[in-house]
């Protein structure tokens, strides 16, 4: 579980990306590609990674797909860190 986490957040971008949804209650894509030196379709795909390993979640509004952070993934993820 705790390398799941971690090859997840194993790239910088990734975990700036984590930093700032966990800042907000929810952020669309696009919003965060404004605050992010890198192209959407790159954000896009730190997206996916990080929703695939259970860390954020997605939510279809339309055309644009509102991100959040799981709060208890994150928990667990810091006990998991924590216990080593």
């Amino acid at each position: 579980e705790l390398a799941m986490y971690a090859k997840a957040l194993g790239h910088p971008m990734r975990v700036r990306i984590l930093r700032i949804l966990a800042q907000q209650t929810e952020c669309i894509c696009g919003d965060m590609v404004a605050l992010l030196p890198v192209a959407q379709s790159t954000v896009s795909q730190h997206l996916k990674l990080l929703k695939n390993a259970g860390l954020v979640q997605g939510e279809i509004d339309g055309p644009r797909v509102r991100y959040c952070v799981d709060p208890a993934v994150v928990r667990r993820l810091k006990a998991l860190v924590r216990d080593l």
